[in-house]
């Protein structure tokens, strides 16, 4: 059986949350086979600078980090149901990928 792969990665998880249940609403209209979404490893990216601009004085640091949350769905694969998920309104900074799988 084929299927549609969607993933799904933002750095906002409200965003990734909001476009997978509008993903589980047209798997539910549709009547197609839904798995996920599938929460993958959510990647930390960390800085860390020191405060003082010139190096001098006290050693004091900041620290940054920006979180990278990552969803996997699979779709059974039909026309109708793909079209509407081709149409999901894509937040702004928001990364889609679809791609067709054998299982």
């Amino acid at each position: 059986m084929q299927r549609a792969r969607v993933k799904l990665a933002s750095t906002d998880i409200n965003k990734i949350n909001a476009t997978c249940d509008y993903i589980r609403d047209i798997a539910e209209k549709t009547g197609v086979v839904l798995r996920g979404p599938i929460p993958l490893p959510t990647k930390k990216l960390r800085i860390t600078t020191r405060k003082s601009p010139c190096g001098d004085g006290t050693a004091t640091w900041d620290r940054f980090e920006m979180r990278v949350h990552k969803r996997l769905i699979d779709v059974g694969l039909d026309e109708r149901a793909l079209r509407l998920i081709m149409r999901v309104p894509i937040p702004e900074g928001l990364n889609i990928e679809i791609e067709m799988i054998d299982a």
